[in-house]
This record gives C-alpha cells, sequence and structure tokens, in this order.
C-alpha cells in the first residue's frame, strides 16, 4: 500500500514538473504573441496618423508694403540700361585705340614744322593727325549720345573724366584748324608764324588732357 502511494506520489510530482515548464512557454509565446499584435497596431495607427497641417504662411510682398507695379520688371528702362552699357563699353574701347595714332602724332609733330623736314614727313604727320581725330570723334559720340538714367548721379572718378573733356574736347577741334594753317605755311615755304604758332603747344596739352581722361577711368580712388 505504502509502495503504491509513494508510486502515485511520484508519478504526480513527474506530472507537476512537466506541465509547468509547458504552461511557462505557452505563456511566454502567447505574451510574444501579443506585443507582436500590439507593435503592429501602434505600426498601422501611426502610418494612419497625417501630421499637423501648418497654418503658418512666408510675408508676401504686398505684407513687406510693395505695390506689383514697384516688384514687375521695366522693359523700357532695361533695354535703356543695356544700350547705355554698350555704347559706353564702346567709348572706352575706342578711346584706347585712339591713344595710338595721338602719341605717334604728336612725337612726329615736333619734327614736322622744322625748317628741314620733307614734305613726306609733313604728309605722314596729317595723317596720323586725321586719323586721331576721326577716331576721338567716333569715341566722343558713343558717350554723349549713349541714353542717360534718371536719377544717376556722378561721382569719383568720372566727375574728373568729364571736367578733362573740357580741355580735350575743345583742343581737339583747335588742334586741326591749327595744324592746317601751319601746313599751308610750310608748303608755300614759309616758315609757320601767328596763331598757327601755338599748334604744338595745344596739341601737347590736348594729348596731356586726354591721357589723364583715361587713366581717371583706369585708376580707383
Amino acid at each position: 500500500m505504502i509502495r503504491s502511494n509513494a508510486a502515485i506520489l511520484i508519478l504526480c510530482a513527474l506530472f507537476a514538473a512537466t506541465f509547468v515548464p509547458l504552461s511557462f512557454a505557452q505563456t511566454n509565446d502567447s505574451t510574444g504573441i501579443s506585443a507582436l499584435e500590439n507593435a503592429d497596431q501602434l505600426q498601422q495607427t501611426a502610418q494612419t496618423q497625417t501630421p499637423p497641417s501648418n497654418n503658418s504662411q512666408a510675408p508676401s510682398l504686398e505684407d513687406l508694403g510693395l505695390t506689383p507695379s514697384q516688384t514687375q520688371s521695366d522693359p523700357q528702362l532695361q533695354a535703356r540700361l543695356d544700350k547705355r552699357a554698350h555704347m559706353l563699353k564702346m567709348h572706352q574701347r575706342l578711346g584706347l585705340i585712339t591713344a595710338i595714332p595721338m602719341i605717334a602724332s604728336v612725337a612726329t609733330g615736333f619734327g614736322a614744322g622744322g625748317r628741314s623736314t620733307s614734305t613726306s614727313e609733313r604728309w605722314a604727320h596729317l595723317a596720323l593727325g586725321s586719323a586721331t581725330g576721326d577716331l576721338y570723334f567716333t569715341t566722343a559720340y558713343f558717350a554723349i549720345f549713349a541714353p542717360r538714367i534718371p536719377g544717376t548721379q556722378t561721382r569719383g572718378p568720372i566727375r574728373v573724366h568729364k571736367a578733362l573733356a573740357w580741355i580735350h574736347g575743345p583742343g581737339m577741334i583747335l588742334t586741326p584748324i591749327l595744324g592746317a594753317i601751319a601746313f599751308d605755311q610750310k608748303s608755300k615755304g614759309e616758315k609757320v608764324h601767328g596763331i598757327a604758332s601755338a599748334h604744338g603747344a595745344v596739341a601737347i596739352v590736348t594729348a596731356g588732357a586726354f591721357g589723364a581722361a583715361l587713366l581717371s577711368v583706369s585708376l580707383k580712388f
């Protein structure tokens, strides 16, 4: 009897030892499954949620005090600016080109008025002077007839550049007139005299003012 009861107790103990791990494993599995299901539900909820709408907007041009007419471009003004920029660039380039025959004509002028000068030297000086005059007045054309922009002010080197034009401008008109008189006197075998004798001095002053005008827009001060 005692042996049969002991055997029953041993079988119960073995059954309990086997049942407890199985129950614990099943509990863990059910807990893990529940956790996975909860995670899936949270992910689906996060995906279905929409971000809050942003009601704040950047300030418009009207909010900044600018009218539509002020923000629209002016094609006529832009065309004037483009034309002015183009003509002033041509003025600058031709001015540099004009300096070459001007220097050559001044250099040949020292010998063209002497007693022993030949006819070819005088003609060479005349040709260089004529080329200088043509280039000079073409250069002046691009500056004088460039479109003006209302409201712009002349400052710094440009003011000096324009002021020097009042020196070399009249000089370029007077120099060829005096040169023509001097050329006529020399062609007749006469010595250069009278007002024509100022031809060389006027030419030097004119060339000096022209060179200073070029430097005024080339140097920053």
